[in-house]
C-alpha cells in the first residue's frame, strides 16, 4: 500500500513539474515574439521592456558575408526608432530551451519579411533572465545567413 502512495506523490510531483515548465516555455517565447515585434514597428519602450542589460551582458551579430558585430549591450537602454527594425514581421521557430531556476538559453530560427517583402533568415541563440518575476533577455547571438534554394 505504502509504494502506491509513493507512485502517486512522485507522479503528482512530476505532473507540477512539467507543467511549471511548460509555463515558463510559454512565458519566454512570449518574451522573444514581443522583441521580435516590437524591434520591427519601432516601438522603443515596448522593446527596452524585453530586456535587462546586465555587466556580462552580450550582444553578437554574424552576417551573411562572414563578418561579426559585437553590439554594444547598452544599446538596448538608448534605443532610437530610426536605428531599429524596417517594418514587416518575423517567424520564429524550432525552439530549443534550457530552463535553470531564473537562467534560461534558447535556440531558435528566425524567418523576417522586411516591409517590402525582403526576407532574412538567421539562427538565434538567446540568454534569458528572471528579473522581479518577468523573463528579460541579457544577450543574444545571432547568426543570419543567406538560404539556399
Amino acid at each position: 500500500m505504502k509504494w502506491k502512495a509513493v507512485l502517486c506523490l512522485f507522479i503528482g510531483l512530476s505532473s507540477f513539474a512539467y507543467c511549471q515548465q511548460g509555463k515558463e516555455e510559454a512565458a519566454i517565447i512570449k518574451v522573444l515574439e514581443k522583441e521580435s515585434a516590437t524591434w520591427r514597428a519601432k516601438d522603443v519602450e515596448g522593446h527596452k521592456d524585453c530586456w535587462y542589460v546586465q555587466p556580462y551582458s552580450r550582444i553578437l551579430v554574424t552576417n551573411p558575408n562572414g563578418q561579426t558585430q559585437d553590439i554594444p549591450p547598452s544599446s538596448k537602454q538608448i534605443m532610437k526608432p530610426e536605428n531599429m527594425g524596417n517594418g514587416g514581421f518575423a517567424v520564429n521557430s524550432n525552439y530549443k530551451m534550457s530552463i535553470s531556476n531564473s537562467n534560461a538559453w534558447v535556440s531558435h530560427d528566425e524567418l523576417s519579411t522586411d516591409a517590402e517583402g525582403k526576407r532574412t533568415w538567421s539562427y538565434e541563440i538567446r540568454l534569458l533572465e528572471k528579473i522581479k518575476g518577468d523573463w528579460k533577455l541579457v544577450g543574444q547571438s545571432l547568426h543570419i545567413y543567406k538560404r539556399e534554394n
